[in-house]
Order: structure tokens, then sequence, then C-alpha cells
């Protein structure tokens, strides 16, 4: 089985595909996969929306999430609004895959964020418009769906495999309350790989973890095909997400300080930076909160990586112990289920767009690292890390991505 050189491109193949934007030459942006060593590309195929939201998807209008928000932010930053037929783009994109030898992986980020790149909140609400209890059976439907299609036209050949949904503990599929959760989760993500199963027994599908769940990997769906990890270590990137209160709105977001230690002169406080009126919907639409944005729209990048580089001594040893054991265990979870394994995203974590923590000389050395031990614990698939796309900075590294790739799949 030949290894998965895997490149993250999400949701960010329909999202950006404006003139001078990453994606608007699809067999350019292949092109440039292949030359930095890669053979395949993770994606949101926008399965519900396609196959089972019942919109017409004939033009579908992609932009940034309104204004100037989210366009410091990674992932989020789209420049151009542009429309496109759903379906055609997508038979474009799998046509131009085959053509460059590449394989798909074809998951959904569709319970966490990607509705918020449409322009009205329609598929937005037709996503919350399916019971918590009924979305991974409404996902393997549309996959399905999606699968019938690419083999009537010849295409099923491309796909690696299927991801009901990305990150399961951190969407919409969660029971409220349960946000995070492993445990709870396998009956109904069980249900969803044998609903996709009977239509397509002989397509693997499987569901993937943010980092990799030590104490709860016995809720992996035991009919998974492929174990499906992304470890995200975090480390000293946790001491600042927890210094700022990023993702913990119970604690005051902490404003002087962050003045002081990691915004631009000329930021506005929080409760000024918000999108324009008529787009607050999409708070509701992605996983990504308010002060998260807030901070990578409007911090220094210099502040930021000079903030990480004081404190990542302290951090250093116990970040490589914490990978070392993750990828430990995830490799005997799937020797112990003979699955293959794979990586799909990692190593840091969410920094901002134009940070250079992880493209920087520490990042890169993390990168490297992780790689390496992909190939030795035995991985099918892994990443360079998640920013190395075409549409973030860390793209135009080519020589690193060429090296930790031909490191990985020799």
């Amino acid at each position: 089985m030949s290894k998965l050189a895997v490149t993250l491109w999400d949701f960010t193949w329909y999202t950006r595909t404006a003139p001078g934007e990453p994606f608007h030459d699809l067999d350019d942006a292949f092109a440039q996969a292949v030359e930095r060593g890669y053979n395949t590309v993770r994606i949101c195929a926008m399965p519900f929306l396609l196959f089972r939201s019942g919109l017409d998807t004939s033009a579908l209008t992609f932009g940034g999430l309104g204004g100037e928000y989210g366009q410091r932010t990674r992932w989020y930053d789209v420049q151009a609004p542009a429309t496109l037929d759903g379906r055609a783009h997508l038979l474009s994109f799998f046509r131009a895959a085959a053509r460059h030898d590449c394989r798909v992986i074809v998951s959904s980020w569709e319970y966490q964020q990607s509705p918020a790149f449409l322009a009205d909140d329609s598929w937005h609400r037709a996503l919350r418009a399916v019971p918590v209890a009924d979305r991974p059976l409404v996902l393997a439907d549309a996959h399905a769906d999606l699968i019938d299609l690419l083999k009537a036209e010849g295409l099923a050949d491309t796909v690696a495999f299927v991801e009901l949904h990305n990150e399961v503990q951190y969407s919409g599929l969660t029971q409220p309350g349960r946000f995070g959760q492993v445990l709870g989760l396998q009956d109904p993500l069980e249900a969803g790989i044998d609903r996709f199963k009977d239509r397509h027994p002989s397509v693997s599908c499987t569901v993937n973890y943010a980092r990799v769940p030590v104490g709860e990997l016995r809720a992996v769906p035991r009919n998974a095909d492929v174990a499906v990890f992304h470890p995200y270590v975090y480390g000293v990137l946790d001491e600042l997400v927890e210094t700022f209160a990023l993702r913990d709105t119970s604690r005051p977001y902490p404003q002087e300080r962050a003045y002081a230690e990691l915004l631009r002169d000329g930021a506005p406080p929080l409760e000024e930076w918000l999108p324009p009126a008529d787009r607050r919907w999409i708070l509701d639409a992605t996983v990504v909160g308010r002060r998260e944005v807030y901070t990578h729209d409007w911090c220094d990048p210099d502040k930021w990586d000079r903030w990480l580089y004081e404190r990542y001594a302290t951090y250093r040893v116990a970040m490589r112990q914490v990978l070392d054991t993750w990828l430990l265990a995830a490799a005997d979870f799937a020797a112990a289920r003979n699955v293959p394994l794979v990586f799909g995203e990692g190593w840091v974590g969410y920094t901002p767009l134009h940070g250079t923590f992880e493209e920087g000389p520490v990042g890169a050395e993390i990168c490297a690292y992780a790689v390496r031990r992909s190939r030795e614990v035995g991985a099918w698939g892994t990443v360079v890390c998640s920013n190395a796309a075409p549409h973030h900075p860390m793209w135009a590294d080519v020589a690193l991505q060429q090296r930790l790739n031909a490191d990985f799949v020799r």
C-alpha cells in the first residue's frame, strides 16, 4: 500500500477560487503539490451541501467572513468572492487529482466551519435543522451519494478513503454539553459508517479525532477502516491560549495585557471587533470563537512569535514527549484494530496567519521530527504539517516539504 504524503486543502479549494487566489487554477495547485512531494490531498468535499441539503448548488458564492473580520486569521483570509457550480467544481477537482496521479481523502468540515464562507446562511440553517442524533447517518448518505457520482464519472479510484466528518468530538455531531468528549459518540458514528458501507462496501470509511484521545481510544468506532488522528501538541501555545483566555469565555479577556504583549498598535477592543451586522450568523457557523479571531486578526506576528519563543524552552521536552506518546499510542491502537494509521493534521496548533513559529526553525524541526516518527511507527499517511498547503505562507518553503515528504515515503 503506497504511503500517503498528505497536504491539507480543507474547504479552501472551493472558498478561494477567484483570480489570484491559490485555487483559481486547480491543475496548477496540484502541480505545485506534486512538485513538493505530495501525492494525497485531504478536503472538505461539502457532501451535505451538494447531496443532502436540498439547496440549489449551481451558483454558490463563497467569500470571507465579512469586511476585515478574519482577514489575518489562518484559513479564514478569503481575499475575493467567487461564484461556482458546486458539483461541477467537485468533478473538476477530482479530474485534476486524477490527471496529477493524486489520491483524495474525502471529509467534511460542515459541522465546524465550512458554511461560514457562503454568502448567506442557508447551508448553516440546513445543517442545524438535522437532529443531532441523525447527523452521522445523513453525512453517510451524503458521502455515499458523492461516491455514486464519482463512480458514474469514472473517478472513484482517486478516493483514498472517506471520513464522515472532521474532528468529530469538536463538531456539531456531539450532543449538547458533550463538546470535546469522545465517549458517547461511538454508537452513532458506527451507525453512520455501517450506513455508508451498506452502499459502498469496497470504499474505506472512518472518522477522525483532534489530538490522540489517549484514555478514550476504546470509543473509536469498531468498524472504522482507518485510524485517523490529528496530533496537535500545543504545549507552549497552550500557555498562550490559556493566558489570554482565547477559548474560555467564563474568564474575562485580559485586554490590557493583550495590548502590551500581543496586539498591534491601533487594535480596537475585543467587543468592537465583529463581522458586519448582516454576517453575524457566522459566529454560530464556526467553532473558532470571537476571542481567537480577534487576537489573530490584530496580533503583531513578531510579538506573538516572541511570546512563544521566550517560553518554549520550558516546554520543549514535554512537547516532544507528548508527541511521542500520542504517535506510539495511535500506532498501537491501529495495530490492535489491524487498520492503517493516518495523521491527517498536526503538529503544534492553531497560529495566526502571519505567525511563523511553526514555519520557523523551531517549528520546522518539530515537523521534521514528527514526520520521521510517523514513518518509524508505521503510519500509512502523514502531513508535513497542517500549514503546508497553498493557502498558507509555509507553502513557499518548497525545500522543506520536498525533504520531509521524501523522508516519509522512502
